[in-house]
């Protein structure tokens, strides 16, 4: 029964998705085309937030698996506690270091 719904889902999802795009692309076509896109700037956007996005993803993964692990470790014995700290603080940093390389990429 959940596969029916997240499938239906799906299909909304898809085909909302080209009801918006017909009606961007129609006006895009009563309008000239913008310097922004032409110029590039459209790749720059696309690459900011890919980078911010992915490197989201994976921090996430990597503390969630740091975090249970850690939590095994301490269930057995309670002074790791502080050596695992460092590790999950590392796997969070891959967020931040995504934000500035997306930042950079605006930037320059």
């Amino acid at each position: 029964m959940k596969r029916k719904i997240v499938f239906l889902m799906l299909i909304l999802l898809t085909m909302s998705a080209a009801v918006f795009a017909s009606t961007e692309l129609a006006a895009q076509e009563a309008e000239p085309a913008s310097r922004a896109v032409s110029d590039g700037s459209l790749w720059k956007y696309l690459a900011a937030a890919l980078a911010v996005g992915i490197s989201c993803i994976a921090g996430g993964i990597a503390v969630g698996q740091i975090g249970s692990a850690a939590m095994g470790a301490m269930s057995e014995n309670p002074e790791l506690s502080g050596k695992a700290l460092p590790y999950a603080g590392l796997a969070e940093g891959i967020c931040l270091w995504g934000f500035l390389v997306a930042l950079l990429i605006l930037v320059i």
